[in-house]
Parts: C-alpha cells; sequence; structure tokens
C-alpha cells in the first residue's frame, strides 16, 4: 500500500499530541482551566433558546446507547451484504472505544465543568466518549461509504457530511456543559489517530478477501 507510511505517521502524529493532552490533564490540571472555561463561556454564551434545544437534541440523538445500537445494525448489515472487513471494521471500532472510553477516564479521573449541565451526564470527563465513539463508528461508516461509490464528488460530500455531524457532537458537549473543549478535542485526535493507525491494516485485508473471493 502505497500511502500505508503517509497514514501510520499522521497516526502517530494525533496519538502523540492526545498523550501530551492526557500528560497536561493528569498532572497540570489547572493550567487547562482558564482556556477551558473562557472557550465554554464563548460557546455557551447567553443559553438562547433555540440553540439549546438543538445542542441537547444533537447530543441526546447520539447517546452512547443509540450509537452502540446503529454500530452493531451495520455490522450485521455488511457481514449480510458479504461486507466482511468492513463488518470488522466496524465492529472493531466499537468495541476499541468502548475500551478506551471505560479505561482512559478512569485513568484520568478529570471532574466535569463545574457549569450548568443542560444534560445529565456522570463519571468523568476526560476524554470524551461521545466525541471519541461517534468519531471512531462515523470514521469507519465514511471509509467504507467512500471505498464504494466511483465519483470524487461523492467521496467528498460522505466525508463533509460525517466530519459535519462529528463537529456538531463535540460542539453540543461543550455546549451542554459537560465537557471541556481539551476533553472534546482528545477525543478527536484520539480517534484520528487510531483510524489512521488501523485503516492500512483495513484495507490490505479487505484487498486480500476480496481477490480470495472471501467477501464482495
Amino acid at each position: 500500500m502505497k500511502d500505508k507510511q503517509t497514514y501510520l505517521t499522521k497516526g502517530s502524529f494525533a496519538l502523540l499530541l492526545f498523550v501530551i493532552l492526557g500528560y497536561v490533564v493528569k498532572f497540570y490540571p489547572e493550567q487547562l482551566i482558564p482556556f477551558d472555561s473562557s472557550i465554554q463561556t464563548a460557546i455557551r454564551g447567553d443559553l438562547p433558546a433555540i440553540l439549546t434545544t438543538i445542542f441537547r437534541g444533537i447530543t441526546r440523538l447520539i447517546d452512547l446507547p443509540i450509537v452502540i445500537s446503529w454500530a452493531i445494525l451495520l455490522t450485521v448489515i455488511f457481514y449480510l451484504k458479504k461486507w466482511k472487513s468492513e463488518s470488522l471494521l466496524v465492529a472493531g471500532n466499537l468495541s476499541l472505544a468502548g475500551i478506551l472510553i471505560v479505561s482512559l477516564k478512569h485513568l484520568y479521573q478529570r471532574p466535569r465543568p463545574e457549569i450548568l449541565h443542560l444534560v445529565e451526564e456522570k463519571g468523568f470527563s476526560f476524554p470524551s466518549g461521545h466525541s471519541l465513539g461517534t468519531f471512531m463508528i462515523l470514521g469507519a461508516i465514511a471509509i467504507v461509504l467512500a471505498q464504494r461509490l466511483a465519483k470524487k464528488e461523492s467521496k467528498i460530500a460522505v466525508y463533509g457530511i460525517t466530519g459535519l455531524l462529528i463537529f456538531l457532537v463535540g460542539l453540543s458537549r461543550i455546549y451542554v456543559g459537560v465537557h471541556y473543549l481539551t476533553d472534546v478535542l482528545a477525543g478527536f485526535t484520539l480517534a484520528f489517530g487510531l483510524l489512521n493507525a488501523i485503516y492500512p491494516t483495513y484495507d490490505r485485508i479487505r484487498f486480500e478477501w476480496r481477490f480470495q473471493s472471501k467477501q464482495k
């Protein structure tokens, strides 16, 4: 795969950013509070009713049980269509995201922002599980769809739509008050790094299985 090194380089850089951010959160959390608080205040603004309704709706639509349900459904659909490597990618990303969300939150144990929460959330704040999980699942879906589309414009549209959805999810978590910006950035950088690290192996397996007629 010609671009394997490019993907691995991008993935390594993103994972390094996550490690650096996690180090600061773990050992120097007070250094981030002024930055995070100012961004959160700017995003929250005066809590206009329309934005509150929109962001509450977004954050509820991507609650983890819903994301998990969609991911499992897509895994089954892809498998039945004999897209076995694609099914494995979605299932693997779902499992990996779940393990990381639980383990990393307990590792860093960052309290949630001391601001009015517009939705009820429990547990720790870093990294944002919704941001990480949504990026991992929507990223996998974008990869699968882009590989099956012939037109460049269609591929761009897929990446644009999924990218917008991921961005809105992260923004909604800050707006409703349950995460700092750095929580969301951590979820995004970790997911981006993992997707880039996983992609070359997934693409190789997909090619081999199609060549061997193990899948469509």
